[in-house]
């Protein structure tokens, strides 16, 4: 099993793509060893590895997020372990009931009145955004819509990426603006 990786806007974040679908629907963002723990054991056994602080799971892919650590020392731990999951035959994920879970995204929030607007919103976000964002190794989920205002949130190696703010604000913004001119702004939320 060969597992390449990629460099992501955020330096603190690398790429993993292990060849083989690691979600077939949706995403999972871990930001802690216990929630990874009890969701997949690939991610808890990831988190083992001294210095990381994230684990993404992606179609495709698996971002991992360090703290102050130096890439060199830790990406061997980090293919080993993705490697050893993988050759197991183990589930990436512990049940698949726990779908909704894995979204962790909430409920979405926007007036009825407003649905046809949010409705292009997220034909946008699923069909020129997200295919981009998934590139760099993370995810974009819409949150809701209030008064000219979109609520996203930022996933994966996006989350805490220095031009994440940069894409937010001028690419996603833009764009939006661009097609949908009800939209005035666009705010990240948690």
């Amino acid at each position: 099993m060969f597992i390449q990786t990629e460099a992501t806007p955020n330096p603190a974040t690398l790429k993993f793509l292990p060849g083989k679908v690691v979600l077939e629907e949706g995403t999972a963002d871990f930001r802690d060893a216990e929630t990874a723990g009890a969701a997949s054991q690939l991610a808890g056994r990831l988190f083992d590895v001294p210095g990381v602080t994230g684990v993404f799971f992606g179609y495709d892919f698996i971002t991992v997020s360090k703290d102050g650590a130096d890439w060199q020392h830790l990406k061997p731990a980090i293919l080993g372990t993705i490697m050893e999951h993988f050759m197991s035959g183990q589930p990436v994920m512990a049940t698949e009931s726990g779908a909704g879970e894995r979204h962790g995204d909430g409920e979405e929030f926007y007036d009825k009145d407003d649905e046809e607007i949010v409705l292009t919103i997220k034909e946008l976000l699923d069909t020129r955004v997200r295919p981009a964002v998934a590139q760099d190794g993370g995810d974009i989920t819409f949150r809701g819509y209030e008064n000219g205002v979109v609520f996203l949130n930022m996933k994966g190696a996006c989350a805490g990426c220095p031009s994440s703010t940069a894409t937010l604000k001028h690419g996603i913004q833009n764009l939006l603006r661009h097609f949908v001119p009800e939209v005035q702004q666009v705010e990240q939320v948690g």
